[in-house]
């Protein structure tokens, strides 16, 4: 019996019975659904806090000191950028603050900045300037405000050269940040910036504890790290005193818990499309047992044990195929729809996801069609024959 006429009858075998076929398949279709959709999912989130710590600064350091005790000022953090593997140093202090003006009133984090800080954050202006360094050297009561801000405040995003009043101090918007999407550590639409050493009287706050270091890329990092730590050690003399965060190893765990979470639901998922091999395995037994007869008719006739093994196995292989391409086409329209939903996100079935499934799909249709394609297989004409 040739391969065509084995999936020929295979087909109309599935065809003869539909409703029973399509039962059989939605084992596969669930699980082929759960392993898209969870292994895509978790892509799309992992996908979405990479980028968001990325937008945070990959190349960054964050230092914090801890011993409030010691003091580090910001003409001797300016030092730090001459050390080797060192572009940028960006202090700041940050407070609570309430603004005012036009009659409204916001609350909203305060950050007092270098003009470092817009380049080590990924600051992005939509109109007028940043915070310079002559605003830092003449502790200028200028400020830059997120789109959240001036919507509240003035209920427009044009309020260059208004006024807000902190604290019982007026200052002058200089500039509007871009709107941006809210991210892992905080939202800059509702923040307000101003210059380093003005925010340090506002805040009262003269020490600097907190810092970034931004090395030009990736490759300098580790060499900025050193700098950075023999540079605070030279200064404290207590390893204890401060801490180096550095914001790259912090992706690549993030990436490696990702990933192994990815492969832990992948693996949970995989359970269902097991039990849908099983469910294909019983209804290819109950389908061996009712075609009893025309098994013995197509042995008599000449049929070899190999034809009816093929033609039973590409019989369980089609219906678990045709489960899995309709699992992963209903995976893809619950997909599309939370991408119009979470804007934010971009779930998508990758082609490497895609393989897998089709690849498991087949793999259980082999595995659970061969016992009972060889049953089929190893029944004798005679007895077939004889079969009511």
């Amino acid at each position: 019996m040739k391969l065509k006429q084995s999936i020929k009858m295979a087909w109309s075998a599935i065809l003869s019975n539909k409703m029973r076929s399509f039962l059989t398949m939605l084992g596969i279709i669930i699980g082929v659904m759960a392993v898209t959709l969870l292994i895509s999912l978790v892509q799309g989130a992992t996908g979405r806090i990479t980028d968001s710590m990325s937008d945070l600064g990959a190349n960054n350091l964050v230092v914090t000191i801890t011993d409030y005790s010691k003091k580090l000022t910001y003409t001797e953090l300016k030092r730090l950028e001459d050390r080797e593997g060192v572009d940028l140093v960006s202090p700041s202090v940050t407070g609570r603050i309430t603004a005012i003006a036009d009659g409204n009133s916001v609350t909203a984090d305060l950050y007092g900045i270098t003009p470092a800080y817009e380049t080590v954050q990924g600051l992005d202006i939509e109109t007028g300037r940043g915070i310079s360094e002559f605003d830092i050297e003449e502790s200028l009561s200028v400020c830059v405000i997120g789109p959240g801000v001036a919507k509240d405040l003035f209920g427009t995003t044009e309020v260059l050269a208004h006024k807000i009043r902190i604290n019982s101090r007026e200052y002058r918007i200089v500039g509007v940040l871009e709107e941006e999407d809210s991210t892992m550590m905080g939202m800059t639409n509702d923040s307000i910036y101003i210059p380093l050493t003005n925010a340090q009287r506002l805040l009262k706050q003269t020490a600097m504890t907190s810092f970034y270091v931004y090395a030009q890329d990736e490759n300098e990092l580790s060499t900025a790290q050193e700098s950075t730590k023999a540079f605070l050690y030279e200064k404290f003399r207590d390893e204890d005193s401060y801490t180096v965060l550095n914001m790259s190893n912090i992706v690549d765990m993030i990436d490696q818990v990702l990933g192994t979470m990815e492969l832990m639901l992948a693996g949970i998922a995989a359970i269902s499309l097991l039990v849908g091999g099983i469910g294909i395995m019983n209804i290819m037994l109950v389908s061996v047992t009712e075609r009893t007869r025309e098994i013995g008719i197509r042995k008599a006739i000449g049929a070899q044990r190999s034809d009816i093994t093929i033609q039973f196995l590409i019989e369980s292989v089609f219906i678990s195929l045709i489960g899995g391409i309709i699992g992963m086409g209903i995976s893809q329209l619950i997909l599309t729809i939370l991408n119009h939903l979470f804007t934010d996100y971009h779930f998508v079935i990758s082609l490497s996801v895609a393989g897998l499934a089709l690849g498991f799909s087949i793999g259980i249709g082999v595995i659970f069609g061969i016992y009972p394609a060889n049953r089929a297989a190893s029944l004798k004409p005679i007895n077939a024959l004889r079969y009511e």
